[in-house]
């Protein structure tokens, strides 16, 4: 069976870090292109981070840039999100997303599986 499973979500206080990651499994990361959305309640899906498959080329949504680090570890079928200077607009549930693609888009129609989510609430 073919699933994304993201972990890592929790409680965290206003300018602390967190670390969420992506397990692929059913099939192996090395060929697709892996992003990272957010939905906060009430809003629509944001795209946060990409990476792309052949360079590992990053892309990062303004509201995240230098603070969001995307990486890849295809040894372990995984992609993480380290998440630092958290911010009360950072809450939201997060999604790991996955497209059979080189490229990878802050698009949600460019990814054709996805994970459940997990909840990341910045709280003081």
């Amino acid at each position: 069976e073919v699933q994304l499973v993201e972990s890592g979500g929790g409680l965290v206080q206003p300018g602390g870090s967190l670390t969420i990651s992506c397990v692929a499994s059913g099939f192996t990361f090395d060929e697709d292109a892996i992003a990272w959305f957010r939905q906060a309640p009430g809003k629509e899906r944001e795209g946060v981070s990409c990476i792309d498959t052949m360079d590992g080329k990053t892309k990062y949504g303004d509201s995240v840039k230098g603070r969001f680090t995307l990486s890849k570890d295809n040894a372990k079928n995984m992609v993480s999100l380290q998440m630092n200077n958290l911010r009360h607009e950072d809450t939201a549930v997060y999604y790991c997303a996955a497209t059979r693609h080189p490229v990878c888009l802050l698009e949600e129609g460019w990814y054709s599986r996805w994970g459940l989510g997990t909840q990341v609430t910045v709280s003081s």
